[in-house]
């Protein structure tokens, strides 16, 4: 039976104007690339790390 890949995304997929980072759900290209392969512990990470870069203004 297949395992769920916790994920951020919100199915709006475009990257800011510097071509590095998700405008929908906030993630680095890097992030995106790897997220795959990571555990579950490190995505959850991460996705605690995206509510920080949004109220630092990083992501709008």
């Amino acid at each position: 039976m297949p395992v769920a890949i916790s994920t951020p995304c919100i199915s709006v997929c475009a990257l800011d104007a510097a071509g590095r980072t998700c405008l929908g759900c906030g993630r680095t290209v890097e992030e995106i690339g790897a997220w795959a392969t990571l555990s579950e512990t490190e995505r959850r990470a991460i996705m605690a790390r995206l509510t920080v870069r949004r109220i630092a203004g990083a992501v709008r």
